[in-house]
């Protein structure tokens, strides 16, 4: 019994870790970007990347407070939380807004 305790208990923390990612743009000419995790836990020290088409403008991580803010890339980009495997989060630039 205790064994399928522990499989239900670990799959569904799996389940609590979900990536997050909101960006503004803060109207000045940069984007401030923010990541987190559903469970409320850091996401300072995550890798985050801004690309556009495939060239990577931005390889970076965030801040102890698990944000970012970066010059605005003229054009299309793509803002990239990449916290590994299935924990990454794509944002595209026409989903940012002031």
């Amino acid at each position: 019994m205790r064994k399928v305790f522990l499989v239900i208990l670990v799959s569904s923390g799996l389940f609590a870790h979900t990536p997050l990612l909101t960006c503004m743009d803060e109207g000045d000419g940069t984007v401030t970007c923010e990541g987190g995790f559903s469970d409320g836990s850091s996401a300072g020290g995550v890798n985050f990347i801004v690309k556009q088409g495939e060239k990577i403008l931005i390889e970076t991580k965030l801040n102890s407070t698990s944000e970012i803010n970066f010059k605005k890339p003229s054009g299309d980009y793509v803002a990239i939380f990449d916290a590994g495997n299935e924990h990454r989060v794509y944002l595209k630039s026409s989903e940012i807004f002031e």
